[in-house]
C-alpha cells in the first residue's frame, strides 16, 4: 500500500505495479462505490496486474483516514474528480484507464427517476440527505442490521461484515454518506458526455440500479459504447464477480489504445 498526497488530503491506495508494462499508458485507476473500499478490487486487480497493468486503487475521499472533511460541499462531483486527477498527478500518469463501481450510474437517476421504477430502489438517497440519523440508522445493534441487508443484497458474508464494521463509529460513515448528501451541489455543476469509449458492464440482479437506470447512462456517452448485462450477477459486481469484471475490462483496454 502506498499513500499518494496533494494540498487537500492524502489517499491511501493499493498500487500494484506489473513488470514489463511501465509507463502512463499502462497504468488503470479503480473506484469503489458506497460502502466498499479499495480492497473490493483486490481480485480484479490481481488480475489485470498479471496482464501487465499498474493498477491504482484508493481509498476514496470520506474513506480514508486522512481525506475525511466535515463538510458535504467537498464531496461535489468536481472535488471528487480532481482527486481522481490528483492521484494519476502523483503516480505520474498523464493518461489512464478508468473503472467505476457503483456511483457511475447515478449519472442516469435524475430522468431514470421519472420513466423508471428507479425512484423505489433510490429512497436511500433522500433518506440520507438527513444529519446524523442515516449514521445512527445504520450503526444500530453494531451495524449487524446494516451487514444483514448488504448479504440480502447479494455480498458476500466476509465483505459485508468488513463495510459494516464502519457503521459501528458514526465518524467513519459520515463521509461515506457525505457523497449522497453532496448531491445537490454536484446537481449545479453537471459535466459534458464521456467522448471516451465506455464499457458498461450491470447485473441483472441488481437491487439498487433499474435496467432503465443504467441503459440511460448511455445517452451520456459520445464515444464508442457498449452495455453489458452479466446473468445472475447482483449489484456488487468487484465481489461477486469479479472474474468476469477483469476479463472485460482487460478487453476494453486492449482494445482502447
Amino acid at each position: 500500500m502506498e499513500r499518494f498526497t496533494n494540498a487537500a488530503f492524502s489517499f491511501e491506495v493499493t498500487d500494484t505495479a506489473a513488470a514489463g508494462r511501465d509507463g502512463p499508458h499502462a497504468v488503470a485507476i479503480l473506484l469503489h462505490g458506497f460502502p466498499q473500499d479499495r480492497r473490493c478490487w483486490d481480485r480484479v486487480t490481481s488480475t489485470l496486474a498479471g496482464r501487465g497493468y499498474r493498477v491504482l486503487a484508493p481509498d476514496l475521499r470520506g474513506y480514508s483516514p486522512g481525506a475525511r472533511p466535515a463538510s458535504r460541499a467537498a464531496y461535489r462531483s468536481s472535488q471528487l474528480a480532481a482527486d481522481v486527477l490528483a492521484l494519476a498527478d502523483a503516480a505520474g500518469a498523464k493518461r489512464f484507464y478508468l473503472a467505476g463501481h457503483d456511483w457511475g450510474a447515478a449519472l442516469a437517476f435524475a430522468q431514470a427517476l421519472i420513466s423508471s421504477h428507479q425512484a423505489a430502489r433510490s429512497w436511500y438517497m433522500a433518506a440520507w440527505q438527513l444529519p446524523w440519523l442515516p449514521e445512527r440508522a445504520l450503526g444500530r445493534r453494531g451495524g449487524q442490521a446494516f451487514r444483514d441487508t448488504l448479504v440480502r443484497t447479494g455480498l458476500d458474508p466476509a465483505s459485508a461484515d468488513r463495510y459494516a464494521a464502519r457503521a459501528r463509529d458514526p465518524a467513519k460513515l459520515r463521509g461515506p454518506l457525505n457523497w449522497y448528501r453532496a448531491m445537490p451541489f454536484s446537481l449545479r455543476e453537471p459535466a459534458g458526455p464521456t467522448r471516451v469509449p465506455t464499457l458498461f458492464a450491470w447485473g441483472n440482479r441488481d437491487r439498487f440500479v433499474s435496467r432503465a437506470a443504467a441503459e440511460l447512462c448511455g445517452r451520456y456517452v459520445t464515444g464508442p459504447y457498449r452495455f453489458t448485462e452479466l446473468d445472475g450477477a447482483s449489484h456488487w459486481l468487484p465481489e461477486q464477480a469479479a472474474g468476469q469484471v477483469a476479463a472485460l475490462l482487460a478487453e476494453h483496454f486492449a482494445a482502447t489504445p
